[in-house]
């Protein structure tokens, strides 16, 4: 069984994930960490060395790579994974469950407002600045997250709910 999680940065995806995987005794993988560890080199070292083209031909090549493996998977991508290249249709045909995370705006301006330090893509916007910035970003991802086989509303949940209902899903 291979299941992939995908959604905005700070939807959960690693947190349901790994609390996922543990649940089913299965192998969690974070699609960031498996290309930063076979790199060697962090995500924001290879943008900036070897440029976005590099790093999303990188990203497509790692993810069929995950996706092929004989064995479970739950699989955290990273938010702009599915809208890149054919990965989308890689993740739909490789796995046996997609799914979307799908968070508001204002819940997830909260959260990333909390942990902008960690998060590169925003770091150096202002919170005022936040909202329109994510909106503009999930107005163009949200076509490929919407080709998940299946879309969770996490707005009011949390993580061990979430977790739950993706159980009952499989």
């Amino acid at each position: 069984m291979k299941v992939v999680l995908l959604g905005y940065m700070a939807s959960g995806k690693s947190t349901v994930g790994r609390l996922l995987a543990r649940q089913l005794g299965v192998e969690f993988i974070d699609l960031d960490d498996y290309i930063e560890a076979n790199q060697k080199k962090s995500i924001k070292d290879i943008f900036s060395e070897k440029g976005e083209i590099f790093f999303r031909k990188l990203e497509h090549q790692m993810l069929r790579e995950v996706l092929e493996k004989d064995k479970s998977i739950i699989l955290s991508t990273g938010g702009g994974t599915p809208c890149y290249g054919n990965n989308m249709k890689t993740i739909l045909k490789q796995s046996d469950h997609s799914i979307y995370l799908n968070l508001s705006i204002p819940k997830l301006v909260d959260r990333i407002s909390k942990e902008k330090e960690n998060r590169p893509l925003v770091r150096n916007i202002s919170d005022e600045e936040l909202p329109e910035f994510i909106g503009k970003h999930l107005f163009e991802r949200r076509p490929y997250y919407l080709q998940a086989k299946h879309i969770l509303d996490c707005n009011d949940a949390s993580a061990e709910t979430v977790t739950q209902h993706i159980k009952k899903l499989l």
